[in-house]
């Protein structure tokens, strides 16, 4: 009931998910909004007589999340006259909390990434299976599989992410991409996970138990090997560069289209058609933003600007058609380069004028 998802947001027992669902309640009509301000007067009253024997003002502390250091304090006879400032706050809250990466555990609850000093992770059972950094987590142990846990790691634009499994797979997650694992991978099945953005895996050699990765309509399948994928959702193809060993890519619901792939190749699978091309490569420039760099080699700028977007946490607007026509080769430092330089580097080829709102950039033709 709505009545019991408000009480528990109210009481701070809400997990994220039970969050979302009561704002999507609360916008989707104005009786809604009305009900639940007055329920929130309600519970701010009674939360102010229970607090009556007390020298100092009530005071109502909202922390979304364990781990998460943002806490504000309101005065509950405030809260009572400024119910929805309050639900603005909260939605101000999730925007900020949307550029953080997100750990979200099997159990429903979720870390954020904005400490700076290391924690650990347990189990259901108290048991511990990683540690957790402000820019890694590092995980071990097995299971039987009829208990294997699931994980979901977000990392907004603008931020990378490294992650070791719990059998010595290293995982470097690129900005803007989702990777859900297992917290402890099982005993004698596979090892899967699945991907939405990019990512690059050195994956720890096991042969009783070949690791999988699924994304999109693919999978790819190794044994130990370190590739690179790229599977953002905005694009129809899913490209897969092979470095060092072997892997093999395939449709997930048609095992036998598939192709197995040497090293400097890569391996492209489209969408529409469903079909995999595969053609020699120069692995250093789709593995560059493991060095935080951006390698470019005869790019369109409309792909450029993909990647600037979510390097950098920015949206490009271009209205320049010659822009747009434009490829460009070159590599760029990402943390001693900034949007501006960037763009003043491309001008030197195609000139254009460019303005810049917050985080928000408009390429133009020159006057």
């Amino acid at each position: 009931m709505i009545s019991d998802l408000i009480y528990k947001y109210l009481s701070n027992e809400a997990t994220e998910q039970e969050v979302q669902r009561l704002f999507e309640w609360i916008e989707a009509s104005e009786e809604n909004k009305k009900y639940f301000i007055n329920a929130k007067k309600t519970w701010a009253l009674a939360s102010l007589s229970k607090t009556t024997t007390s020298d100092a003002a009530p005071v109502i502390k909202i922390q979304r999340k364990r781990n998460f250091i943002s806490c504000f304090k309101y005065a509950a006879v405030f809260l009572v006259f400024a119910g929805l400032a309050k639900l603005a706050f909260d939605f101000n809250e999730k925007t900020k909390l949307s550029k953080e990466i997100v750990l979200e555990l099997g159990n429903g609850q979720s870390e954020y990434f904005v400490e700076n000093n290391e924690t650990q992770l347990l189990n259901a059972n108290g048991d511990l299976v990683a540690k957790k950094f402000p820019n890694q987590i590092i995980y071990f142990g097995k299971v039987n599989d009829d208990k294997i846990v699931y994980n979901t790691l977000k990392v907004p634009y603008g931020k990378r992410f490294k992650l070791t499994l719990s059998d010595g797979t290293i995982v470097n997650i690129n900005s803007g991409s989702t990777l859900r694992y297992p917290e402890q991978f099982g005993i004698k099945g596979k090892r899967t996970v699945y991907l939405t953005g990019e990512a690059f895996f050195e994956v720890a050699k096991d042969k009783e138990h070949p690791f999988i990765v699924n994304a999109n309509q693919v999978d790819i399948k190794v044994l130990g090997t370190k590739f690179n994928v790229s599977a953002y959702p905005e694009n129809p193809t899913v490209n897969s560069t092979l470095v060092e060993g072997s892997i093999q890519m395939f449709e997930t619901k048609n095992e036998s289209n598939a192709i197995i792939l040497k090293p400097d190749q890569m391996a492209t699978w489209h969408n529409n058609s469903k079909t995999i091309t595969t053609k020699v490569i120069d692995t250093g420039f789709y593995t560059a933003w493991i060095q935080g760099e951006l390698a470019f080699k005869d790019t369109p700028f409309s792909t450029i600007a993909k990647i600037i977007q979510r390097t950098y946490d920015v949206e490009i607007i271009n209205e320049n058609s010659d822009l747009a026509r434009q490829n460009f080769t070159g590599t760029i430092k990402i943390s001693e380069s900034s949007v501006e330089n960037i763009l003043e580097l491309l001008k030197r080829d195609t000139p254009f004028n460019y303005s810049i709102n917050k985080n928000t950039i408009r390429i133009t033709n020159l006057p």
